[in-house]
């Protein structure tokens, strides 16, 4: 990236090579990286956990209901008593050191992680920050303080391997209407859908291999729960079924598995449509019932433990299973913060900054 301003006495500043010496100091351009998730709400009281839940179920990209129906349903019956049960949920994981959701904490440390990463390639010239698509950090609010930092240009990163219109759409689509409201926007890059990236699908594989080599017996079944949609949503043209598919398919091959070890479910279903099947609540029990005692599961589709995986996988999903005659349930982990992750970020990182920077050195 070429520099655009002269440097003054005060390390980062400067003046555009043209202008003359009154023109007001001016940041050296930089490059944002921002890492966004899905979101978290600010606390787990009512009020913190509606306000949170009404921007998610508000989104049209999520729920596609006519507002005029919707809203009514949302705001005066679904958040008089879904923000109770939310809550409870939320209070089982919460990480009570730091007063934050798990996903907050572990998209923190994702960030910090690809930063140093960045320094080291790049000094001083990238800037990495992570937002929400609901909830805070704020997208907007994280890509005004980039620009504020001298970031003329910015790589947009959903952490959603899985591509979907409710989950790496509506997350540009915030960054989109952020820039909106900016007199003077960065130029953007979105980093698209990394399901069968090769590094990914190491580090899923890798995951799976350490927990395995941990139990004391192999288990029977890999379960690959992924977060659900309708199938309405994948009729009218979402690749996400797909991409799921493509995920696990490649994950087995890497494992070396049979096509019996490894099994594809959808989880969080949500309303009264029909929702993307096998559903993970009821084929954990089945499996059960079919003589399949030990069972690993995992959640490719979440790049963080959440509420989804620590809660509703290890709670709901695993009495499901143990209720309908399992024995063994192990839970492999998101990637979080490990290496390998990181590792993968980097690698697509490095490619999307193509043709912006060029390392230190």
């Amino acid at each position: 990236m070429k520099d655009t301003v002269i440097e003054t006495d005060q390390p980062g500043e400067g003046r555009l090579a043209h202008s003359t010496p009154d023109h007001p100091v001016l940041p050296q351009p930089k490059v944002g990286v921002v890492l966004s998730n899905l979101g978290t709400p600010d606390a787990t009281d009512y009020w913190s956990m509606r306000r949170y839940l009404s921007e998610f179920l508000s989104d049209r990209r999520v729920i596609d209901y006519s507002p005029f129906f919707w809203q009514p349903l949302l705001q005066l019956v679904i958040l008089s008593k879904r923000p109770f049960s939310s809550g409870e949920a939320y209070r089982s994981i919460w990480n009570e050191a730091r007063d934050e959701s798990p996903l907050r904490t572990t998209t923190r440390d994702q960030a910090e992680a690809v930063a140093a990463r960045m320094a080291a390639l790049y000094g001083d010239r990238v800037i990495v920050d992570f937002a929400m698509r609901y909830g805070n950090p704020s997208t907007a609010s994280v890509i005004e303080r980039l620009r504020a930092q001298g970031c003329e240009r910015i790589v947009f990163f959903p952490l959603y391997p899985q591509y979907s219109a409710t989950t790496t759409a509506t997350a540009n689509d915030k960054a989109f209407r952020a820039l909106m409201k900016l007199r003077w926007q960065p130029s953007i890059r979105t980093v698209p859908a990394y399901y069968d990236h090769p590094l990914y699908i190491e580090a899923l594989a890798q995951s799976v291999e350490q927990v395995y080599a941990r139990l004391p017996q192999r288990p029977d079944v890999l379960v690959t729960s992924y977060h659900g949609m309708p199938v309405r949503y994948l009729t009218e043209g979402d690749p996400y079924h797909c991409h799921c598919q493509k995920t696990t398919r490649l994950l087995r091959e890497r494992l070396g598995f049979g096509k019996d070890e490894v099994v594809l479910t959808f989880q969080s279903r949500f309303g009264k449509e029909e929702w993307l099947q096998p559903y993970t609540v009821e084929e954990v029990a089945r499996l059960a019932k079919t003589g399949k005692k030990r069972i690993a599961i995992m959640a490719p589709a979440f790049s963080s433990d959440c509420v989804e995986t620590l809660e509703e996988i290890r709670e709901e999903i695993r009495e499901s299973f143990v209720a309908a005659g399992g024995e063994d349930f192990a839970y492999i982990p998101c990637l979080n913060a490990e290496d390998s992750h990181i590792d993968m970020m980097m690698a697509v990182l490095e490619k999307e900054l193509a043709g912006w920077m060029t390392s230190v050195g």
